[in-house]
């Protein structure tokens, strides 16, 4: 036996296909991002809702969203609308379908008669359906 180099194999080829576990993992990264970011993007307007015991609402066919913020202003499907325009908004909506139900959410520093106001102009343009929105309390935080 001589000292000297073992024979060697032939070196390996460059790869040549696409590694895709990088792109797989951020791909997951980005679905877990938009599955947590989703729930917080239904509603801009910031209220601070009156909290109610009750059992969970239940989905509606058809229905539209007003809000009536802390300063008193409506929002139509959190577009900023004045009186006037709602009640011939909701005209357009009780047109279409008469059982369409009108999600109120007020919050619960607007006076008590800016909310009476805000349901009368939907009786008055045929909405009898209204839903009060509010929050579950949170037991146990005292």
């Amino acid at each position: 036996m001589a000292f000297g180099r073992l024979a060697s194999a032939k070196p390996d080829a460059p790869m040549s296909d696409i590694n895709v576990t990088p792109m797989v993992d951020v791909m997951l990264v980005l679905l877990v991002i938009f599955i947590l970011t989703a729930p917080l993007m239904t509603s801009a307007i910031r209220l601070d809702l009156p909290q109610a015991e009750g059992a969970e609402a239940g989905s509606s066919p058809q229905a539209v969203s007003l809000v009536v913020d802390a300063q008193g202003a409506l929002f139509l499907n959190d577009k900023a609308i004045s009186p006037e325009a709602l009640r011939l908004r909701l005209a357009e909506v009780a047109k279409r379908n008469p059982n369409t139900e009108l999600e109120l959410r007020a919050d619960q520093t607007v006076p008590y008669g800016r909310v009476v106001e805000a349901m009368g102009l939907a009786q008055k343009a045929g909405l009898t359906r209204i839903g009060f929105v509010a929050q579950t309390p949170v037991t146990g935080t005292r």
